[in-house]
This record gives C-alpha cells, structure tokens and sequence, in this order.
C-alpha cells in the first residue's frame, strides 16, 4: 500500500503527543534515550512531509488540509527544535493560509462551499488558531499579525464564535453529517480567549462538550487538552 496524501491530516493526532513529551521533558519525567529516538523518528517524518510529493500536495491545498499540514509542521518543528521549518510555517501563515482563504469578514469560503460548511468552518479555525498558539513569539506575534485588507485570526473567531455559541444562527446550509455533533470545546475560543483577554469565549468554551465520543468529532479536533499547551 502506498497511501493517499490526503491521509497526512490524520496525523493531527499526533500534536499532543510531542507536547505532551515536551512538557514532561521540562518536568524532568521522560527518558533521555526514549525521548531522543522519538525526535530522530519525527525528525525524519518532518523531512517526508517537506519533500514527498503527498508532503508537498498537502501544504499546496488550499482549504483546512494545507491549514493542518502547517499545524501540525509547526508542531513537529517545535518538538525538533527545526527554526527553519517553524520561521517557513510562520511565513506561509502570513502569505498563503491568512490571504488565501480567509474572506475580509473573517469566513472560510471555501470550507463555506462544502457539503459541511459549519463542521468544516470550526475544523480550520481551530487549526490557524493553533498556528498563532504554536507559533507566536514576543518578536512574532501571530495572534496580532493581520493582512493589509485586514484579515486576521481575530477577526477569524469573531465571525464564527457567535454561532459556536448558537449554532442555529448559521445562517449558511446545515452540515450534511454530524449537524447535532459540532461545536465542542473548541480550541480557537479557550486560546482566542486568552489571547484577546475575551471572557465572553471562554464562557462558551466552558459550556460546550469536552469529551466527546463522535469518531469524526475527535478526528477533526486537533486539541483536546489545552493546558499543556498553554506556557
């Protein structure tokens, strides 16, 4: 079997695994030999991702996986200590995720042209916000950073927090599968709330699910513990 490229935004899941060591690793609890042959591994998947073609198809799609294909690159980089790879994913933030797909009022349309606009519109929010989460740096603050027509990860959870706090004011089509599933505690309000110092997005991180069981829910939620991501 070769696989499919497409397969590559799976991977997502492994996200809080490395975060997970890096804040064992700082906590003294982790193995020195373990915890460097998981790097050597995920050093070299970095490398397939940047160089197979499925790699680079990903990062070239222009909804939610070339959104997760930069998440998860810029998770990976942190985790090897790749400043290369996370100044590249920072940029391509910038200059490809923000102008290309975000509309000026802050919408995805192209994950709004789906057959799941809402699911798939709460999917790429949440993984652009945790480039900003994964990303940022007091010299690079990608939680302030906006385009010059002003587009911005604000302005992103601004347009769909109210309908993750009221999904029946969406007022696009409703999701062909999984309508009653979304949202959940969704990782672009606790760390939007945080960023913008925005009570009113915590409250309704606070009242959705956090432990949900829908396969496809926790298959597209590439946060599920948002304390160890918080320094």
């Amino acid at each position: 079997f070769t696989g499919r490229g497409i397969g590559i935004i799976d991977t997502i899941q492994l996200m809080e695994v490395v975060q997970g060591l890096l804040a064992m690793e700082k906590a003294k609890t982790m193995n020195r030999t373990d915890l460097a042959a998981i790097r050597n591994w995920f050093d070299q998947y970095l490398e397939w991702l940047t160089t197979h073609k499925y790699g680079k198809d990903e990062m070239n799609a222009e909804n939610n996986h070339g959104t997760c294909w930069v998440m998860q690159v810029a998770a990976f980089a942190k985790f090897t200590d790749n400043q290369k790879l996370l100044d590249f994913c920072s940029d391509r933030y910038k200059t490809v995720l923000l102008p290309n797909q975000m509309a000026t009022d802050g919408s995805f349309p192209k994950e709004i042209r789906r057959t799941k606009p809402y699911g798939y519109s709460i999917f790429n929010l949440d993984a652009m916000t945790m480039v900003c989460q994964i990303l940022s740096t007091d010299k690079n603050n990608l939680w302030n950073y906006q385009t010059t027509d002003g587009k911005s990860i604000k302005k992103g959870i601004q347009f769909l927090a109210p309908y993750l706090a009221d999904k029946n004011k969406w007022p696009y089509q409703k999701d062909v599968m999984y309508w009653e599933n979304w949202p959940v505690a969704q990782p672009a309000l606790v760390f939007g709330a945080g960023a913008y110092n925005n009570k009113e997005w915590f409250q309704t991180w606070k009242g959705l699910e956090h432990d949900p069981k829908v396969e496809e829910v926790i298959r597209n939620l590439p946060v599920r513990h948002p304390l160890i991501w918080m320094e």
